[in-house]
């Protein structure tokens, strides 16, 4: 049976199928609306950085025919074959949009749904309406995306401007042709979906279409807008290699170096494509005001400069380009290492978030104040892990930082993981936190305590500095006050330095209580290089 999935869902997609050979299919209607629908194969940067990946009525298959466009059947208006094994190391997300092609808005849609079909049978579907939508003229509807394995988002964002600036949002240009004669229909490919009928579904195979869908109407033909084009390839004809994606709590491979500023842990500061990033302070500057590098295309005015105000130079542009907005698809997005940007149109829950963190927001958002009731004081004040928060609700974007601490958005699914209440800046509300006791001898009131999450959602923890994730083994030990985070599954045990001996005569280590860390491989800690 397929799983209905609601707007910002994710799942992994070995949880979904066994499989990687899968059908994509997208149904999506409106009274004298027509659509494009359309695949965008992105790197790391979530950048269109190969123009080859970007999949549409023009351009049917990637090089590797990996990403496939098949047509519209078996009721879809559109669909796709995607063989994730495929899939170049280079590419980290494939984007599936719609967009309206002419006059008109996605609030004029009726029901659709975005769906995944493996093995001969449907293992998941997201549906949306037009009632989730106002004035825009495009929608993204689903990611496949790599974190660490490959993962299914429901999206179901909008946004303004159609598919023009949907491809510019992607880091690609848009030439104008003349609109190209029509071509015959093509036969369908030899790849459907499941046959529609009660009888069981044969054995996955890629025979011919199941039901045939009837032919499109005029008012379903998809193949007059001017041809698209992303980026043109760079001088030297080469593609730069990707910069390596954020590796998340618990996995090998943090990055050991200190990010710059403006910089995600892990990435490599975003620039257009064909471009260089700018070279960090002191070193050479950037081209004199006026001029362009070579290569590169006359800049438009920079986002929020007022209308009347001379477009600056080059130099102007490159500078202002690492600390431009990050904007995804995803609900929680890192603009830098201490700014956090969260997406309440996606998800459908509210924020909550500690009073006071909010630097910005864009949209219709409310803020209101989270009580925690008398009984949550109580055990607030007696345990210190009362945490002041306010409620974030509406539909925009809100940006939280506090005290220029490093933030990490830690993405739960059904497991837990324990935050001291002074390291949590903000979590989704669907997520269950309770006080959990750490029992001990040899420190002050015989207990410590810490902050327990679980559920499907994401925290947000704020750090002192640049953490270090460590595996736990039976021999793992870290400071009280230097650990930010361990998971739920892990047995902590107090290690406790005092002897009588030692507090006999003047002078001792000064590490008196450590906690002890327990559990299977799989388990992990959180340290931060600070201390209290």
């Amino acid at each position: 049976m397929a799983r209905e999935f609601q707007r910002g869902y994710k799942a992994k997609i070995s949880d979904l199928t066994p499989g990687t050979d899968l059908y994509v299919g997208v149904q999506i209607a409106g009274p004298g609306l027509t659509f494009d629908i359309s695949c965008f194969g992105l790197d790391a940067n979530e950048q269109l950085s190969d123009d080859r990946y970007f999949i549409f009525f023009n351009q049917p298959k990637s090089p590797e025919e990996s990403i496939q466009l098949l047509g519209a059947q078996a009721g879809d208006t559109e669909s796709f074959r995607v063989t994730l094994d495929r899939i170049p190391a280079n590419i980290h997300k494939l984007s599936f949009t719609a967009t309206v092609d002419g006059a008109g808005q996605m609030s004029q849609v009726g029901p659709g749904y975005i769906r995944i079909v493996a093995g001969g049978e449907e293992v998941v579907r997201y549906a949306f309406n037009g009632s989730e939508f106002t004035t825009e003229r495009a929608v993204m509807l689903g990611d496949f995306y790599l974190k660490d394995v490959w993962r299914f988002a429901a999206v179901g964002q909008g946004f303004d401007g159609g598919l023009d600036a949907l491809l510019k949002n992607f880091g690609g240009e848009v030439a104008e042709e003349e609109p190209a004669a029509p071509q015959p229909q093509a036969a369908a490919p030899s790849f459907a979906p499941p046959a529609q009928a009660a009888a069981p579904a044969p054995a996955p195979s890629f025979g011919a279409p199941a039901a045939q869908a009837p032919p499109p109407t005029p008012q379903q033909q998809m193949h007059a807008a001017p041809t698209m084009a992303a980026p043109m390839a760079p001088l030297g004809g080469t593609v730069p290699p990707p910069a390596p994606a954020p590796v998340p709590y618990g996995q090998p491979g943090q990055p050991s170096q200190q990010p710059q500023f403006g910089q995600i842990p892990g990435q490599q500061p975003a620039a257009p494509y064909g471009q260089q990033a700018p070279a960090p302070y002191g070193q050479q500057a950037p081209a004199p005001y006026g001029q362009q590098p070579p290569g590169m295309q006359p800049p438009g005015i920079p986002q929020g400069v007022p209308q009347g105000v001379p477009q600056a130079g080059a130099g102007l542009q490159a500078a202002l380009q690492p600390y431009k907005e990050t904007a995804t698809g995803q609900r929680w997005t890192p603009q830098n290492q201490q700014l956090m940007r969260v997406d309440l149109t996606m998800g459908g829950t509210p924020v909550l978030a500690r009073q006071g963190s909010m630097v910005m927001y864009q949209g219709k958002v409310d803020f209101s104040y989270k009580g925690a009731g008398f009984a949550g004081r109580i055990v607030g004040n007696s345990t210190g892990q009362e945490m002041q928060l306010m409620r974030c609700t509406g539909r925009g974007q809100v940006f939280l930082a506090e005290d220029g601490s490093h933030l990490h958005a830690i993405e739960l699914q059904g497991d837990g993981i324990c935050v001291s209440a002074e390291n949590v800046l903000a979590f989704d509300e669907s997520l269950q936190h309770e006080v959990r006791r750490i029992e001990g001898h040899g420190i002050p009131g015989g207990a410590l305590f810490t902050m327990q999450f679980q559920g499907t959602g994401t925290v947000v923890v704020k750090t002192h500095g640049v953490p270090v994730v460590l595996p736990v083994t039976p021999t793992t030990f870290a400071d009280c006050n230097a650990v930010v985070a361990w998971s739920s599954a892990s047995q902590v045990i107090i290690s406790s330095q005092v002897r009588l001996r030692r507090n006999a005569y003047p002078g001792h280590s000064g590490e008196t209580v450590n906690l002890q860390f327990r559990g299977a491989p799989g388990n992990f800690i959180v340290v931060q290089p600070y201390e209290v």
